[in-house]
């Protein structure tokens, strides 16, 4: 487990004490926190924003915003798809595939194709049963169709899992698409089985880049080497639960370390995250894992956190609501049990803000009115709107 220097945490904690300073001295703190694995939490009644409830779902997992509407897809992880309204009701969308609900499996993302206001078409990811006591995540599209009684038409499976293992841990299944809408980028958890994250025959521990079809980009770093391998953008990864593209384009995902090491990633074609070689983290069991700095042919996180936090949900905001947010990614915490928000400073990322809300953050999603919304974990999992004050 990579330690925290006395001096570092000492300054990290400054930052959560006090608001005063010189700016060399505030300079220096955040430089501190960055590289620790610290990050005191502030008092939600302290945050720039109130709470607002609006509405409840059982185990919800993921959300995404129609463009243009009050309308929010959400995914409840026993297998529900629901089209909510805000002020209104939440609809049952007919049409979601059967899903293996079971440990973290169920049902998963759910992201609009780059086109939907012409096709409709939303993608969607789900855990499926294999083989003897196997287990996979798949992907799927079908066109949403509206209205009194919605529903999906014309599924269809574009991608799985490769092999099926036993075991109902880190499916990961997050979806995001290129901000040009040319590819699909899929986190694939590594299944809690370690190796495969190195393994360049399976695509678990991965990120992989599609086409919308599910078809293999001909320029994809491994193309040539045809089947799973195809599919691979990044590798060395453990359970990913977030992806998001920042302004400028760059891809960035959150995971899940072991005991600890819980990381952040600027995601580049080819490149190496180490897991489960290196983590700032440490094995459930105790056996020390060696930490990032120790083998710099892998590429390290951007930032890391030890404690966890168990991050969930990630998204880019390029809005102007809430004041000193431009340019920031927001992760969801679910043993951390808040909302944390990171500066982006070029390829840098600083921790600016921790949350405490004292419940777990599953999902975070900006709407297109420039409006953070969360879904907080759990059988009586709630929709909340951060409304920023006056």
């Amino acid at each position: 487990m990579q330690k925290i220097p006395a001096l570092a945490l000492s300054a990290a904690l400054a930052v959560a004490a006090c608001s005063t300073g010189t700016p060399s001295n505030a300079a220096t703190d955040s430089a501190a926190l960055d590289t620790s694995g610290a990050q005191p939490a502030t008092a939600l009644a302290d945050a720039p924003f109130t709470v607002q409830e609006a509405a409840a779902f059982n185990e919800p997992w993921a959300m995404t915003f129609l463009p243009g509407t009050r309308l929010a897809l959400v995914t409840e992880k026993s297998g529900k798809l629901k089209l909510w309204e805000e002020g209104g009701a939440a609809r049952d969308v007919a049409g979601v595939p059967p899903v293996l609900y079971a440990g973290q499996g169920g049902l998963g993302d759910v992201i609009l194709a780059p086109d939907f206001a012409q096709s409709g078409t939303i993608y969607m990811s789900w855990a499926e049963a294999g083989p003897g006591d196997t287990a996979g995540a798949v992907v799927g599209r079908a066109k949403l169709v509206q209205g009194a009684a919605p529903r999906l038409d014309g599924l269809e499976v574009i991608w799985k899992q490769d092999p099926k293992v036993p075991g109902r841990g880190h499916y990961s299944h997050r979806l995001a698409f290129s901000p040009d809408g040319r590819y699909l980028f899929i986190g694939s958890g590594e299944r809690q089985k370690f190796d495969p994250a190195q393994d360049m025959k399976a695509n678990l521990g991965k990120i992989l880049r599609l086409n919308p079809d599910g078809s293999v980009p001909a320029d994809n770093p491994f193309a040539a080497e045809g089947g799973v391998t195809a599919q691979i953008w990044s590798l060395g990864h453990r359970n990913i639960l977030g992806l998001a593209f920042d302004g400028s384009g760059r891809l960035w995902n959150q995971e899940m370390g072991p005991k600890g090491g819980d990381e952040v990633n600027l995601v580049a074609t080819k490149a190496n995250y180490g897991y489960p070689i290196v983590s700032n983290g440490d094995h459930y069991d105790g056996r020390d894992i060696p930490d990032h700095p120790t083998r710099p042919e892998f590429a390290a996180p951007k930032l890391w956190w030890n404690p966890s936090v168990s991050p969930a949900g990630l998204v880019w905001y390029g809005g102007d609501a809430y004041p000193g947010w431009k340019n920031s990614l927001l992760m969801g915490a679910l043993s951390g049990e808040g909302l944390i928000r990171m500066a982006i400073d070029g390829d840098t990322l600083h921790k600016s803000d921790r949350w405490d809300f004292g419940t777990r953050i599953r999902e975070v999603e900006v709407r297109d009115d420039g409006s953070i919304w969360l879904l907080t974990d759990g059988k009586d999992g709630k929709l909340l709107k951060l409304v920023p004050k006056a």
